[in-house]
């Protein structure tokens, strides 16, 4: 049978269906003016959140102070943008809202799944414009159909959409102004997180390494989009690193490592900090002898040449599926430059950011029975799918002891402040061939739907717990601390807290109708200042919280303010 093709035209452009009057759908011109200086000093304008943690160095912190421990329970909705409860990729049950919104001058910038971006007004939540990027239906994901946000610089707004494309827009209309493929959707990659502009680049990296594929870091320029460098995680034969791999067949080439979160970095060392993603398969160690660098690793990268620095492995030859993707915090301590990290695997792990040198290592969940690591760094695997078909248990389980989901750190108080997961999982190994595109686990894998609690914990830098505020379930969403010396943080069941950041005491919590997996952000529009909180339940909530699988997967963002004073 011959089956004739036919060309189906051009997408509807979205932005024409918003009901926007003729003149309101531009945006002042306030990115015009972003560029790496500022960017490079974004906490000398605490009205702004300029980049995805708020600044380079990846602290989740922000100076405003006009909410307070004391005012902070007069706490209430100032706005809600309603951004629809679609789902269109990979099914409507696994979308959620993961993004953290950039503010610039009084303009929001906010990213969703499905290829949606929109520009706010941050004031008053009304839409100025927006843009779908067609996505096709058939792109492989593993966790997920969300997107982590966006970065701006020199009049553009940048993202990436699921099947691996690279965009720029024109940040006061949203119109396309270039467009990069940077991955290949047929053999199983994708891309979620949030660009970052660094200088005259804008540096993302691969998603999908649950499929066999090989992760990569890429950097284009942020004004023509041509392509700067590849940095690739897994090494070729013949390369460093390459020793760590089966010296026959090709499972380097399906090796995984993929950088699938925002990096963080240092002017003054010129280094990127990335963490990178599990092996592939995930469970399956056998296929995959050695310790699999660049896998489950930080990696410090060149920003101008692409080149990798040094490296530190938080979990070699992971047979757990515990990513090293979480964000690289960068402080000072005693004279040091240091890079704290909480790992899937449940430890805290903190680093010279100069040359990688391990400092301390310490247990941040209190169940970790696959194995041990001692505080000078040395791995000892106890519990792992190492037999066909028997179950294995163990803890963390492939979520880990934190999943993706982003710590805070307080100058002001010198601390750290961690979502915590303490829940198990079974995983029963399953050799499995390889096939482009098709999951890549290498196990069957159940985690616990009982017996699980989380908490959000402050940390020193020495490793050592200040205190605990409890939950009965875990904590899956990223933390916000502020000058106020509050801590925000999101509970899968829609509460959203406000703790106290130097005892822990909850002072303030709002029902926010569904769960948090976001990353929320606070700037200041007129003086007064704002809580953005994107809020929608779903994605890979399997691997973290099965039994909340079905809840409500709510899609809007809910902005906080104190009341407006006459």
């Amino acid at each position: 049978m011959t089956v004739d093709y036919v060309d189906a035209g051009e997408a509807v452009d979205q932005g024409k269906l918003s009901g926007k009057i003729p003149g309101g759908e531009v945006a002042p011109p306030v990115v015009r003016e972003v560029g790496y200086e500022r960017i490079l000093n974004a906490r000398s304008e605490p009205q702004n959140w300029l980049t995805y943690y708020g600044a380079y160095n990846g602290q989740r912190y922000s100076p405003l102070d006009q909410i307070t421990t004391e005012n902070v329970k007069r706490l209430v909705p100032a706005w809600v943008f309603q951004a629809g409860t679609t789902g269109l990729i990979a099914g409507a049950s696994t979308y959620s809202f993961e993004a953290a919104p950039i503010v610039v001058d009084g303009i929001m910038f906010l990213s969703g799944w499905d290829g949606w971006v929109w520009a706010l007004d941050a004031k008053t939540g009304v839409e100025i414009w927006r843009y779908k990027h067609a996505v096709p239906f058939d792109v492989s994901l593993c966790c997920g159909n969300v997107n982590r946000g966006v970065a701006v610089a020199q009049g553009k707004v940048f993202f990436v959409t699921a099947n691996a494309h690279v965009l720029a827009l024109d940040a006061t209309t949203g119109k396309q102004v270039w467009a990069k493929i940077y991955g290949d959707v047929r053999a199983g990659e994708s891309a979620t997180l949030a660009p970052l502009v660094v200088k005259n680049k804008v540096i993302v990296g691969s998603s999908g390494g649950e499929f066999g594929v090989r992760g990569h870091l890429d950097a284009f320029d942020l004004e023509t989009g041509e392509y700067q460098w590849r940095c690739y995680t897994v090494p070729k034969p013949g390369e460093p690193g390459s020793e760590t791999w089966p010296a026959d067949g090709e499972a380097w080439a399906r090796g995984g490592a993929n950088c699938w979160i925002t990096g963080t970095f240092d002017p003054e060392t010129n280094l990127l900090y990335v963490g990178t993603g599990n092996p592939a398969p995930d469970f399956d160690g056998a296929v995959r002898e050695g310790d699999n660098l660049y896998t489950d690793t930080i990696i410090a990268v060149d920003v101008d040449s692409g080149q990798i620095a040094w490296h530190y492995q938080c979990t070699p030859h992971d047979v757990w599926d515990y990513d090293s993707i979480g964000e690289c915090i960068l402080f000072e301590s005693e004279g040091r430059k240091l890079l704290g990290h909480f790992d899937k695997n449940g430890y805290f792990f903190v680093l010279d950011r100069t040359n990688g040198e391990l400092v301390h290592i310490t247990p941040f969940v209190d169940r970790i029975t696959w194995g041990a690591i001692t505080r000078d760094g040395k791995v000892t695997p106890k519990v792992y799918p190492d037999e066909e078909g028997v179950p294995v248990h163990f803890y963390p389980g492939p979520a880990g002891g934190k999943e993706w989901t982003h710590a805070a750190y307080s100058p002001r108080t010198e601390l750290f402040y961690v979502p915590v997961q303490d829940v198990g999982a079974t995983a029963t190994r399953w050799r499995r061939e390889f096939k482009e595109s098709i999951p890549y686990w290498g196990a069957g894998v159940q985690v616990d739907i009982e017996d699980m609690a989380g908490s959000i914990s402050a940390f020193d830098a020495n490793g050592d717990e200040k205190w605990r505020w409890r939950n009965e379930l875990p904590m899956c969403a990223s933390v916000l601390a502020t000058g106020g010396d509050l801590v925000f943080a999101g509970e899968p069941t829609g509460e959203y807290n406000a703790l106290d950041a130097r005892t822990g005491d909850l002072l303030w919590q709002f029902q926010c109708g569904s769960g948090h997996h976001s990353s929320p952000t606070t700037y200041l529009v007129d003086g007064r200042q704002y809580i953005a909180v994107p809020v929608g339940w779903g994605a890979w909530a399997e691997g973290f919280l099965p039994g909340m699988l079905g809840a409500g997967h709510g899609s809007a963002l809910i902005v906080f303010a104190l009341p407006e004073t006459s």
